[in-house]
């Protein structure tokens, strides 16, 4: 007997691949099954139980052999990405897409790919301020770097989240890039928390975060870089341990979720925010 098809039939998507050999590379193997490929997959494979899912890799990198920090990178990424959400948006395979990474590089561009297919795309970090909403007032981000700082304020301000978060509060445990030669990658860090040893760069989350509760007024918790998501059942624990019962939340698990509620929903993205190029109505005015 045949096995009956899922409800969800979903894509996930790296923002990029790295060249192989190349010293900056973090987090899961490139080779080998899916569950290996994606990042944090013990984290996530309980949200992808009933999911249908293929991993892409992501188009290979043309801003360097480093991870995304900048907006120029992130420019780069994105519109990498977009014959790949176009190509699997025309398969027919998929009810979804699923963008990862927590800068998200090509989204809007992407969902106005998705609405012209009549296919639901979620991304990490609007996934994650839309989920806050959903269980708190106000949010504040822990992020890794200045520089990726900023890419979160842009994100903040382009999803009219500006009334909804308290604050986006640094680490400073940048990406490894060429011109950082002292900086360790940030799975080493995860693999000492992990292993049950001191991890400073834990320890500065979970000190961000309190401060996030205590100075700024947050009661939900966010993940800005997804090379910090591994951190999330960690810092839950900790904020728990202390009394603090403030949501820790990350972006691959919402941004699933997300979508299994487009998929449900039946719904993909509005086609007024997002017109075709002959839509049959269009309005005379836009308004504020």
């Amino acid at each position: 007997m045949a096995t009956p098809s899922r409800r969800f039939r979903f894509l996930l998507i790296n923002p990029y691949s790295l060249p192989p050999g190349s010293a900056f590379r973090m987090g899961a193997t490139d080779d080998g099954a899916k569950e290996a490929r994606l990042p944090n997959y013990a984290n996530t494979a309980p949200f992808l139980t009933d999911v249908d899912w293929d991993l892409h890799p992501g188009a290979p990198a043309t801003h360097g052999n480093w991870p995304v920090e900048t907006k120029q990178e992130f420019l780069s990424v994105g519109a990498n990405r977009l014959p790949l959400v176009r190509e699997a948006c025309a398969s027919g395979r998929y009810n979804a897409i699923v963008l990862l990474g927590g800068g998200d590089p090509g989204y809007m561009e992407a969902r106005e790919v998705g609405r012209s297919h009549g296919i639901a795309v979620t991304s990490c970090a609007h996934a994650q301020m839309h989920v806050a909403g959903l269980v708190g007032n106000r949010f504040s981000i822990i992020d890794v770097s200045e520089t990726h700082n900023m890419q979160m304020y842009h994100l903040v301000v382009q999803y009219q989240m500006t009334g909804r978060c308290a604050s986006i509060r640094n680490i400073n445990f940048p990406l490894p890039k060429p011109y950082l030669p002292d900086v360790q990658p940030l799975d080493v860090e995860r693999d000492k928390a992990q292993r049950g040893e001191a991890s400073p760069m834990l320890d500065a989350a979970v000190a961000e975060a309190i401060a996030a509760i205590e100075d700024d007024g947050a009661d939900v918790i966010l993940l800005g870089c997804s090379a910090a998501y591994w951190m999330q059942p960690l810092l839950q624990q900790r904020l728990r341990a202390i009394g603090w019962e403030a949501p820790v939340l990350e972006g691959y698990r919402c941004a699933i979720e997300v979508a299994k509620s487009l998929v449900s929903l039946g719904v993909d993205a509005s086609g007024l925010a997002f017109p075709g190029e002959r839509p049959a109505r269009w309005r005379r005015k836009k308004v504020f």
